[in-house]
């Protein structure tokens, strides 16, 4: 495999945002929900702290990957081989039928490649652009934006729990008005930004459990959208040619080590070049 070069850590406004959430987060969770509810010195404060703590602390190495990760970048001297005879399918122009060529990057596009009008440049198997993370989603960092997406659901959900436990013993003690007041802003900001965005979250990582069950991109699953139509409408039957099955989908995506299913590296990608298709598999087998 081609080792993709990274690319600079690059500020703005969106990455901003995300940092500091990320950072609020984390403040009001251990010294305001943890240490107003268990005590953040005794021995059940200590352990969710170091939990949460972890937990954050890979919200932050997967986001900085999937920022600087360079998502996949089609080689300038890359050339489809039609008589290839272990790559039975090649993508084509909708009109025409012409092998696809992008006239802007002035290459020819592999499969699942597509040209990013923000990146502008072609990205290999390219799911979106996201301006949450400045960079799209690709071949090279779609493993890591998988992980940070999981890892970000899981420390919302964790810091809502610990929110609503902590408001729940603060509302049976007998303290003074000000030091209530003291920490209610701080209540009411992260029900705010918690129940929100764990709920945007868990829908996204939703939606992305499924593509990678059927091993589509967002990209792919629109265009299949289509493609379905016209096979109806055409008397035929669709089938996307990438889903191999959902287990060898979720290796193809997330490796063939379970183990390392949740550890942000993508060493088994390949090239990007060649997926495997239902053509590749033995004749009689089944995808289901």
């Amino acid at each position: 495999m081609a080792a993709d070069k990274g690319k600079p850590f690059n500020f703005s406004l969106p990455v901003s945002v995300v940092v500091l959430a990320i950072a609020y987060i984390y403040v009001s969770t251990v010294f305001v929900f943890i240490d107003r509810w268990l005590g953040l010195f005794s021995s059940p404060g200590i352990m969710n702290a170091t939990v949460f703590t972890a937990l954050s602390a890979v919200c932050g190495i997967t986001y900085r990957a999937a920022i600087t990760t360079d998502p996949g970048r089609v080689p300038a001297t890359y050339i489809p081989d039609v008589e290839d005879a272990e790559s039975p399918i090649h993508e084509i122009k909708r009109k025409g039928g012409d092998l696809r060529y992008c006239q802007k990057c002035s290459h020819y596009k592999p499969p699942r490649a597509h040209h990013c009008r923000v990146c502008k440049r072609c990205v290999l198997r390219m799911d979106h652009h996201c301006f949450w993370i400045n960079n799209c989603v690709g071949h090279a960092n779609y493993k890591v934006f998988f992980n940070f997406v999981l890892y970000s659901v899981v420390s919302c959900i964790y810091s809502l729990v610990l929110l609503v436990g902590s408001l729940a013993y603060d509302g049976i003690q007998d303290e003074e008005k000000i030091g209530k007041s003291s920490f209610r802003t701080v209540y009411v900001v992260s029900g705010l930004l918690l129940v929100p965005l764990s709920i945007t979250l868990c829908m996204l990582f939703g939606w992305h459990i499924y593509l990678v069950l059927h091993n589509k991109t967002t990209i792919e699953y629109h265009e299949g959208v289509r493609a379905l139509w016209l096979a109806e409408k055409g008397g035929s039957i669709y089938k996307h040619p990438y889903d191999l099955g959902p287990y060898e989908n979720l290796t193809s995506v997330l490796g063939p080590n379970i183990l390392r299913w949740l550890w942000p590296s993508a060493n088994h990608i390949g090239s990007g070049l060649r997926f495997n298709t239902i053509y590749d598999l033995p004749k009689g087998s089944t995808s289901k």
